[in-house]
């Protein structure tokens, strides 16, 4: 029976992109086997069930087959299975038709109405010099 690092097997199954990521996501503790978290270098074997938090949802997979080389995309299924629950993608597509943008109330860049709001509140307001005009003709 074969082993390989966990970090190695979450690239080669296209889990993460790079092997970087999936480094940095076990380091951070979303990577976990068991229900502990797991460090990248930690062996994996056939059966091992792994959880995979990628907010807002956590995935689960079961290894088949372990290897070490990227795989394209059709092998996959030979070498894991995936057992997340129906309810995790009921919360992915929930946050998707909430449209929840993970920023507080007035960062970032401001949106398209923020825009057209701001040029609307220019264009109404008056400008010093008109004030003054309009105060001298009140005086005569």
């Amino acid at each position: 029976m074969s082993e390989e690092r966990v970090d190695k097997w979450l690239w080669a199954m296209r889990v993460f992109k790079t092997r970087t990521i999936a480094t940095d996501a076990c380091k951070k503790g979303r990577v976990m086997i068991g229900g502990v978290a797991v460090k990248p270098s930690r062996s994996i074997k056939e059966g091992d069930v792994i959880d995979v938090k990628k907010p807002p949802i956590t995935y689960t997979f079961r290894v088949l087959k372990v290897t070490g080389n990227r795989l394209g995309a059709k092998l996959v299924p030979e070498y894991l299975e995936n057992i997340t629950s129906p309810a995790q993608y009921e919360l992915l597509e929930m946050t998707k038709i909430s449209g929840f943008v993970d920023r507080r109330k007035g960062l970032g860049r401001p949106t398209k109405r923020d825009s057209r709001e701001l040029s609307r509140f220019k264009e109404d307001s008056y400008s010093a010099d008109d004030f003054f005009l309009d105060w001298e003709d009140d005086e005569e």
